[in-house]
């Protein structure tokens, strides 16, 4: 048999609530761990007196019974589980699992039964439910009836408040059976009643949470805090964790205390009692017992004369009564040698303590988060200035917890900090100004994933480059040069206004110098005007671009990682085939490379061909030398190629070139070929009739020769 048996997702009842968490039985006793709170409880094997396996809402149950009195239930095992905890627990514990069924009758009569802190109602001889007397907050008595009222669980959607038992009046003079009855439940009920002398006061102590300045009287089983407008009793049972925490400053000391379930005042819960210390300020205490007292109950954990610093004073006496450790910053230090970090969470300023087993902000509002409830955490860039960062903490539970404003010093110490606590970092981000270089962050998970949308972009863009500088003298499109262009524009259209114009317009072109064109500059300097996109059509018949490696292997493995992936999306299966084929040798896309290059040089065939074979219609401008004029037939010529040229569609990346040079109507005139031509001429010439009014009136650009 195995040493120790651990059990997942297992419940226990807490006032009507079912918390979660996990279950270990080892040789030394039981252990159960909270998954929300982190609480640990610890049942030693020798303190084990009884366990009754049943039958429960979630399955199978155990309540095991201790010779305190204590009673502990959980629920969520499974049938098949019964023999190995029997067995476990009969050689361990030396106490037999006993199976018990509950009645299920639903009688409201039967016989009360006190056993230890719980009170069952039977039915026959069969348990109908049970009541933890611990639970029970109040009990008032009538003639023939005894109340119980019960603390409320913040947690749970339902709870159960009051129950009235009917005790039938007996012929024995042996007593009234109603006061018998509260004896025995008030006997063991939770019912904070502060009778007798506290064992010691501490007065005015200022407290952050809830805020004020309270008077604190300890009781042996809760603590008294008592100010001018409220008053709160809290036992020890409520008490999770205690922190004693260095203020930055290194004058103050903060005292904190953690209660589950929280102190209520109205509809606010406080989760935490913060109490703030200074360092300088010392008390004489005596507690209100005698020595034997005091060394019976404390064993030399306290004493009955003790003197001190405050803030050591109430950390002791509390740390002996709730029995639990204190917990104190660990080896961390940050940029200004303190334990802590100056941060702003929410609306607030305050300070983020990193612990050995946790993270504590304090304190308004006060944030506890354990290591082993984070999922993630991140440095943030500042969203107000370069000078700080945030960071974040994502829990398992999916809360979040965004500190701010740190400043950037401090990011090294958190980072290291975190590093060595085994943290999942999610992002580590990029801070102006810090010590870490750049390749820190590169193993960020964001990167590790594989665009494969991006590397297809990329391929095809590598392959439209090779296209076109190879077919850079077959089409017109790639033949273009801006420089060139714009002279041939004004040697064709610079002609000498005051020699062909009407007579209007020469009176008014003789006033002014002639313009002369404009110099070409280098297409780097120049910014083209932007012009209105026009749809290019592509020949059907013109051979298809080759596809890339990556692609020519996707389209060929694309069934088969579909039929090792069933109903995987389209989004998914690119990603897929992304990391598949960047986890792949290079051996093994060498193949694919070489596939590539085929499918390239037929393109390149295929182009050549189509080329050949392409209508040639469309007739190559002719250059001609800077000073050499054009006679009219020559003129002719170069309007029929510009409309020509026109008809083909222009490439988006043709820039139009505008001079500022008047237009001869006696070129527009000049040709009557065809009644196609001369509709054309007719639009131009309207056109060009109103760009010279408009160019009379307009100053020359800066880039114009005066």
């Amino acid at each position: 048999m195995a040493d120790t048996l651990e059990f997942n997702d297992i419940y226990q009842e807490v006032k009507g609530f079912m918390n979660d968490g996990r279950l270990r039985l080892s040789k030394a006793g039981l252990m159960y761990k909270n998954s929300k709170t982190g609480k640990v409880d610890n049942i030693a094997a020798a303190d084990l007196s009884e366990g009754i396996w049943r039958r429960v809402a979630l399955g199978y149950g155990i309540r095991l019974s201790t010779r305190a009195g204590h009673v502990y239930k959980y629920d969520g095992f499974r049938e098949s589980e019964f023999e190995k905890l029997s067995d476990y627990i009969k050689i361990h514990f030396q106490v037999d699992l006993v199976e018990k069924d509950m009645c299920v009758k639903g009688w409201n009569w039967g016989s009360v039964r006190f056993g230890g802190q719980l009170l069952t109602f039977d039915i026959g001889e069969q348990p109908a439910f049970e009541l933890p007397l611990s639970n029970v907050s109040q009990c008032a008595t009538g003639k023939n009836e005894v109340t119980l009222e019960f603390h409320q669980n913040d947690d749970s959607d339902v709870s159960l408040m009051e129950i009235r038992f009917y005790v039938p009046p007996t012929q024995d003079d042996g007593g009234d059976p109603v006061e018998a009855f509260a004896q025995n439940v008030l006997s063991k009920a939770d019912v904070i009643q502060a009778t007798g002398d506290a064992v010691c006061i501490f007065r005015e102590l200022q407290c952050l949470t809830p805020r004020g300045r309270y008077d604190i009287r300890i009781y042996p089983s809760f603590l008294h805090l008592h100010g001018k407008t409220f008053d709160y009793k809290i036992p020890y049972t409520t008490v999770l964790r205690l922190f004693l925490l260095p203020h930055k400053d290194q004058r103050q000391m903060f005292f904190v205390i953690s209660l589950d379930p929280p102190i209520k005042q109205g509809q606010t819960r406080y989760h935490f009692l913060i109490l703030l210390f200074s360092k300088d300020e010392e008390i004489s205490l005596t507690l209100n017992m005698s020595e034997e007292e005091v060394e019976k109950r404390f064993e030399g954990k306290l004493k009955k004369n003790m003197s001190g610093c405050l803030y050591e004073m109430v950390s002791r006496v509390m740390k002996a009564l709730v029995n639990r450790k204190i917990t104190v910053p660990g080896n961390f230090q940050g940029h200004s040698g303190a334990q802590c970090i100056t941060c702003s969470y929410k609306a607030s300023s305050g300070l983020l303590y990193p612990l050995e087993r946790g993270f504590i902000y304090v304190h308004k509002p006060p944030v506890h988060v354990r290591f082993d409830e984070v999922q993630c955490v991140n440095f943030a860039r500042g969203t107000t200035t370069t000078r700080s960062f945030d960071f974040e903490i994502e829990t398992k539970q999916g809360s979040q917890y965004t500190f701010s404003s740190i400043e950037r010093e401090e990011y090294g110490k958190l980072f290291d900090f975190v590093n060595a606590k085994k943290l999942n970092i999610k992002n580590r981000g990029l801070k102006e100004g810090m010590k870490q270089a750049y390749d820190d962050y590169a193993d960020s998970d964001d990167d590790q994933q594989h665009d494969a949308y991006l590397e297809r972009m990329k391929e095809e863009g590598k392959i439209r480059e090779n296209a076109d500088t190879d077919d850079s003298g077959d089409e017109s499109d790639e033949s273009f040069n801006p420089g060139e262009e714009e002279e041939e524009v004004a040697e064709e259209f610079d002609s000498n206004p005051s020699a062909s114009s009407s007579s209007a317009d020469s009176d008014e072109d003789q006033e002014k110098p002639a313009k002369k064109p404009k110099e070409s500059k280098p297409s780097k300097e120049k910014k083209p005007r932007k012009k209105p996109e026009v749809t290019k059509v592509k020949d059907p018949a013109a051979p298809k671009r080759p596809m890339s490696a990556y692609m020519l292997w996707l389209n060929a493995s694309r069934e088969k990682i579909k039929g090792d992936n069933p109903g995987i999306s389209i989004i998914d299966l690119s990603k897929k085939a992304g990391e598949i084929w960047k986890g792949m040798t290079k051996e093994k896309k060498e193949e694919w490379d070489r596939k590539a290059e085929e499918a390239k040089r037929d393109y390149e065939r295929a182009m050549k061909e189509y080329n050949k074979n392409a209508p040639s219609d469309v007739s190559k401008k002719e250059k001609k030398p800077k000073g050499e004029k054009k006679t009219s037939g020559e003129k002719k010529t170069s309007g029929k190629a510009e409309k020509k040229k026109s008809a083909k569609p222009a490439s988006p990346a043709r820039t139009p070139v505008k001079t500022n040079t008047v237009k001869s109507k006696e070129f527009v005139s000049s040709d009557e070929s065809s009644s196609d031509e001369s509709t054309h001429k007719k639009v131009r010439l309207q056109i060009e009739e109103g760009s010279d009014e408009e160019m009379a009136s307009t100053p020359p650009s800066s880039n114009d020769s005066d």
